[in-house]
């Protein structure tokens, strides 16, 4: 096995996570630098606020799918044991957060996690499916979700007796903490956004039109 063929590849893997989805499809189809409307985030979220919902659903999948892929990358090049998908995985994460085409700036990186851990493993990307819709149904915000599923989705890596993943998965619990500081304190003043969807959003409709 080639240091030097692993080492490209990881670089391959941050270049596949960096790729700044938002951006893109905001500049080329709707002349918009996506960082300068609404949060100024580049992700699904803020892409679906400000460009609607067929360019949000696009730049989903592609985050997610690009995770999956860099994620696969030791698969696809034979480089040897399953756990090293999560080496390239979290590369792939990083180039997300911290995108060399955007001056090391990025997104908060949940569809390519989401994306990773699909790569990874997908019963455990299921089980973590089912951990944040249910929530994300009744916090009706994206980012609260986030972060309580991460957790949740950490403290459930350890039933399936894999210390590399557990160990990912806390880096990922940081990761995604350090990425929403802007949001929990939104969340501290109760002004963070909400999608229009799910219990808490009927809720604060509900009492808004009394």
């Amino acid at each position: 096995m080639s240091i030097l063929k692993i080492a490209l590849l990881l670089i391959l893997a941050y270049l596949i996570g960096s790729f700044p989805t938002g951006v893109i499809i905001g500049k080329t189809f709707f002349h918009k630098d996506i960082r300068q409307y609404g949060s100024g985030n580049i992700g699904t979220t803020n892409t679906f606020r400000v460009l609607g919902p067929k360019a949000g659903i696009a730049v989903f999948l592609i985050d997610f799918f690009k995770g999956t892929l860099a994620t696969i990358l030791p698969v696809i090049f034979n480089l040897g044991p399953h756990y090293s998908c999560l080496i390239f995985g979290l590369a792939a994460i990083l180039g997300h957060a911290f995108s060399i085409f955007l001056k090391f700036k990025g997104g908060k990186a949940v569809a390519t996690s989401a994306g990773f851990l699909l790569g990874y493993n997908l019963n455990f990307f299921l089980i973590c499916a089912v951990i944040f819709f249910p929530i994300l149904f009744i916090t009706s915000m994206v980012s609260l979700t986030s972060l309580i599923s991460i957790v949740l989705i950490f403290i459930a890596s350890f039933f399936f007796h894999d210390l590399a993943l557990s160990i990912i998965s806390g880096l990922l619990v940081v990761l995604i903490y350090w990425s929403h500081r802007s949001n929990i304190v939104r969340l501290e003043h109760h002004e963070e956004n909400m999608i229009p969807f799910g219990l808490y959003y009927w809720y604060k409709k509900s009492h808004q039109n009394k």
